[in-house]
């Protein structure tokens, strides 16, 4: 809300100060350059193979864990009170263990956000190079995200920049 805001006091700023010349106004969507733009399909396998590959050790974790929690119960009536007090030790450590690599792996500021930032960071800095190249050819103030926290309720299809944006990223500009 706060950049809604912001934008609708850049906008009236911006046209008292450019009352002479007409304002001129662009907008990607940025979904559609995520899903198009070769980098950014490869950075988001990439993202969704290491989440894949932590996801599986969760899922191994777990299931060894349920086999040793089934064991247990099994074997619990059986079982000397100091051995029972070493399984449960033992099962706790690895219900814990499970814990700790969800809170690490995937918890806030876990090393997925941390990874995400890593990965895409190239490729944001691109598509941000190429919407001002585009902006600047386009002669436009403002250009502003169709999909972001910036709603749009309207947006006429002879601002939108979208696709300029995707031809100057796929030709390298």
């Amino acid at each position: 809300m706060k950049k809604f805001l912001l934008a609708v006091a850049l906008i009236v700023v911006s046209t008292n100060l450019f009352a002479q010349s007409p304002l001129k106004l662009g907008y990607v969507d940025s979904q559609v350059i995520l899903t198009q733009y070769s980098e950014a399909i490869k950075a988001q396998g990439d993202l969704d193979a290491l989440t894949g590959k932590w996801s599986a050790q969760v899922d191994s974790m777990t299931l060894a864990y349920q086999q040793a929690l089934a064991d247990y119960q099994k074997q619990a009536n059986t079982m000397p009170e100091d051995k029972k007090l070493e399984a449960q030790k033992n099962l706790i450590a690895q219900e814990q263990a499970i814990i700790d690599f969800r809170r690490v792996k995937f918890g806030q500021n876990g090393e997925i956000y941390q990874m995400q930032e890593q990965i895409f960071n190239p490729v944001k800095q691109k598509i941000y190079a190429a919407i001002e190249q585009v902006a600047k050819t386009e002669a436009m103030q403002f250009v502003f995200d169709k999909s972001g926290d910036i709603i749009l309720l309207y947006a006429d299809s002879a601002f939108d920049i979208t696709f300029q944006v995707l031809d100057r990223l796929k030709r390298g500009n």
